[in-house]
């Protein structure tokens, strides 16, 4: 365990308000950064996903980088781009 995780593991067990917040964002950050890598497995750029999901690049990279508000309808569009080739 690094220096990180140690105070991770600390500020959680002193706050569990702290414990919460940061597993819902770490879980955020994981789908945005998944959501990222299957584009780019996919070989699309933002600009090219946003034309196939009918949106613009900055809504791709807003998905990318805040995953906190992404709707289930939204991830299985964008699953469909970028592993069955749909449109």
């Amino acid at each position: 365990m690094d220096d990180l995780d140690k105070y991770i593991a600390k500020r959680k067990k002193k706050s569990p308000a702290f414990a919460a917040q940061f597993d819902k964002g770490y879980k955020d950050f994981k789908i945005g950064i998944l959501l990222k890598m299957a584009r780019e497995n996919a070989g699309l750029t933002q600009e090219q996903l946003a034309e196939k999901l009918s949106t613009q690049k900055s809504a791709i990279s807003r998905i990318e980088n805040h995953a906190e508000d992404i709707r289930l309808s939204t991830i299985e569009r964008f699953a469909e781009v970028n592993f069955r080739g749909g449109e």
